[in-house]
């Protein structure tokens, strides 16, 4: 077994130098990208984290490695699905990349709507509550997104735009995307729908930095602040489990609390999906809506319940 594909991550405010980070390894020839491998234990402990809070809450946890089996399968096909969906330029000329999962390309949202579709045919069939079945099941996504954030860094991949903030990023040019290495006439005429988008990375291209005969972008690490989020988010929502109102409500106080903090996240991010031919980041506007719908179910739900006891 050996390390492929290295290259070196710096926070210079932060004094942190990370020398020859690997995108992957070999064995036996086989190329395994850290990104699956990262994916696959935030799955695994994912599992777990949501069978230690059915025996917490005193449910049977084999219900839920069981509903894991069918979730996470689905859920990383229907990842990929809105992935490709809204950026379907980059495979339209090889199609066949779609079912390329290692270089990246799982959109967070496609898993978190195909494993609600998911639970609620599965609660269906089972006879089981979805909103208690959301409410367990959610707190083991929550864990999934934390660790499997981290995938994103080991592909040197979903940062933000330029700064020089305390948690700046630096990243090898020549291991992130062509947009930062490609003629200005070629960026513009791939981001020209786009010209928010445009705007971020040019600034970034301007602001790129020579150490020690590399060129490196500085940059926002996006995903960071995505799984710091979530972790704060998960902490928060166990603690509360146990003094839920009905049934569903950490389900929707997830939607609520991750939208929240997407919608920032989002907004700092230089490689959003867009809806087609328009300027508006997708991901930035569902979690907007989740946010609101979210809130505006909790708040409903609160009053009736309210109404029943008064």
């Amino acid at each position: 077994m050996f390390l492929a594909m290295s290259s070196n991550i710096n926070f210079p405010n932060l004094g942190l130098e990370l020398n020859n980070v690997p995108s992957g390894f070999t064995v036996f020839g086989f190329y395994i990208a850290f990104y699956g491998v990262v994916i696959a234990t935030g799955m695994i402990l994912g599992v777990l984290m949501a069978q230690w809070q059915a025996k917490r809450t005193g449910q049977n946890p084999e219900l839920y490695l069981d509903f894991a089996l069918y979730a996470i399968i689905l859920s990383v096909i229907g990842a990929r699905i809105y992935y490709v969906a809204f950026a379907w330029d980059e495979f339209k000329a090889d199609p066949i990349q779609i079912i390329n999962l290692r270089t990246g390309g799982l959109a967070i949202y496609g898993g978190v709507i195909t494993a609600v579709i998911t639970g609620l045919v599965y609660c269906r069939i089972k006879k089981v509550s979805f909103g208690l079945l959301g409410d367990t099941g959610m707190l083991g996504m929550l864990v999934g997104q934390i660790i499997g954030r981290w995938g994103n860094f080991f592909n040197k991949e979903a940062f933000g735009k330029y700064t020089d903030g305390l948690f700046a990023m630096q990243l090898d040019i020549n291991a992130v995307s062509s947009d930062y290495t490609c003629s200005l006439a070629t960026l513009t005429n791939r981001y020209a729908d786009r010209p928010d988008a445009l705007e971020r990375i040019i600034e970034i291209r301007n602001n790129t930095k020579l150490i020690d005969g590399i060129t490196y972008i500085q940059v926002h690490p996006t995903f960071l602040y995505e799984s710091v989020w979530n972790l704060i988010l998960l902490i928060c929502l166990i603690f509360y489990s146990k003094h839920k109102k009905f049934n569903g409500e950490i389900l929707l106080l997830y939607l609520a609390g991750y939208g929240l903090g997407r919608v920032w996240i989002e907004g700092l991010r230089t490689d959003q999906l867009f809806l087609w031919n328009s300027p508006i980041a997708v991901s930035q506007l569902l979690s907007a809506l989740l946010v609101i719908v979210s809130i505006l179910i909790i708040a409903i739900i609160r009053i009736r319940l309210k109404k029943k006891t008064a």
